[in-house]
């Protein structure tokens, strides 16, 4: 079994930084890749950005896509998540996946191919 914890949430102004921590215990880690998701309340869970185990690949969604960075740690069960210029549009629950046993295709932008989840963190952009 596989738990994810993220940190680094909170208020921040628009136009500031924050820089979201995602950290894997339990069993040897051991994913296909890992990514990041957001979710507001009476929305359905939107993709953020993914990163790929096999050749390190990032991935991100058009709207955080030149602000945000996605990367993994020196230790291999943890990933960042780095979101400069935000947004009020920005605002929700940040979770962190993992992807353990993906079908044929690893679909990153897909959260059906996630099977861990953490309990998620806020991120506040005040405009």
């Amino acid at each position: 079994q596989v738990q994810l914890a993220e940190s680094g949430g909170g208020l921040v102004q628009a136009g500031g930084s924050l820089r979201l921590s995602c950290a894997a215990s339990g069993r040897t880690f051991s994913s296909y890749g890992m990514g990041w998701f957001r979710q507001t309340p009476g929305k359905e869970r939107e993709f953020v950005a993914a990163v790929t185990l096999s050749d390190g690949r990032p991935y991100y969604s058009d709207s955080v896509k030149g602000r945000f960075t996605i990367s993994r740690g020196a230790a291999k069960n943890t990933v960042y998540l780095q979101m400069n210029s935000l947004k009020p549009e920005d605002t929700a629950v940040y979770y962190c996946a993992a992807a353990t046993s993906p079908g044929i295709l690893y679909e990153v932008r897909e959260e059906y191919d996630y099977d861990y989840w953490g309990q998620g963190t806020q991120v506040t952009v005040s405009s």
